[in-house]
């Protein structure tokens, strides 16, 4: 009977080894993902933005005219088509998707380079770098159920966006240095409460292809969660030119 137990236990022992060498390699990958998505939107956003300075045509055509428009809501579009629709698509699509959202991302965050310092960028990126690691690290190892902060901070994020929408028309410094305050808070929570989301997601027994969607999608909750954290702090802290 003894023996039977120290069998039990040591089988179970190395199931969950391997479970947790699994997670390590999801996470990994998750990460992966979201920084060359990161890598990819600010290279884009820095030649755009230095493009559009050497050349004004582009800079109307780029800034000043109804393509605008398109360059600021195409981001949407591409998060709108991976959430609902990645379940359809091959793992390939998925990933071309994910960095074709990046690519479009940096072409829409590329007027940052035109309104703030280049020195007041680099500082609060490295902030937000920080505060997102320590946030994440806090998601990935807290025992703490996060769903029912998670609910909360996502109807934070509905109120913020119908605030900042007001904003436009009323043009309040005040309000949008509170905006700033709150998403800050609403972001790091959200950087927490989206990475224990993706770690309980991880099932060990999934195909190659749904893992990697999964990775995938994960990688798009981080990427969103930093950047609208660093957005958020760089209203707050940035210099502008």
């Amino acid at each position: 009977m003894a023996d039977y137990d120290r069998q039990s236990l040591n089988a179970r022992a190395g199931s969950a080894a391997v479970i947790d060498e699994g997670l390590r390699a999801h996470m990994l990958r998750v990460y992966n993902y979201m920084g060359f998505g990161l890598a990819i939107t600010g290279a884009v956003a820095f030649f755009f933005a230095q493009w559009s300075m050497s050349s004004e045509a582009v800079f109307n055509a780029i800034y000043l005219s109804p393509l605008k428009w398109l360059i600021m809501l195409s981001p949407l579009a591409f998060v709108m088509v991976l959430s609902f629709g990645i379940q359809r698509m091959s793992f390939a699509t998925a990933q071309l998707t994910f960095w074709a959202f990046a690519t479009v991302m940096g072409m829409s965050l590329s007027s940052i380079f035109l309104v703030y310092t280049g020195a007041s960028i680099a500082r609060v990126f490295f902030i937000t770098a920080a505060m997102f690691g320590a946030m994440s690290l806090y998601g990935y190892t807290t025992r703490r159920d996060l769903t029912a902060m998670g609910s909360f901070l996502m109807m934070g994020l509905f109120g913020i966006i119908i605030a900042m929408v007001v904003n436009i028309f009323l043009q309040s410094s005040a309000l949008q240095f509170g905006i700033s305050v709150l998403g800050v808070l609403i972001f790091v929570g959200l950087t927490a409460y989206d990475t224990q989301k993706i770690k309980e997601m991880y099932e060990e027994l999934d195909g190659s292809e749904v893992m990697g969607k999964k990775a995938i999608m994960g990688a798009l909750n981080l990427y969103l969660d930093f950047i609208n954290l660093f957005l958020m702090l760089l209203r707050m802290f940035g210099n502008r030119n």
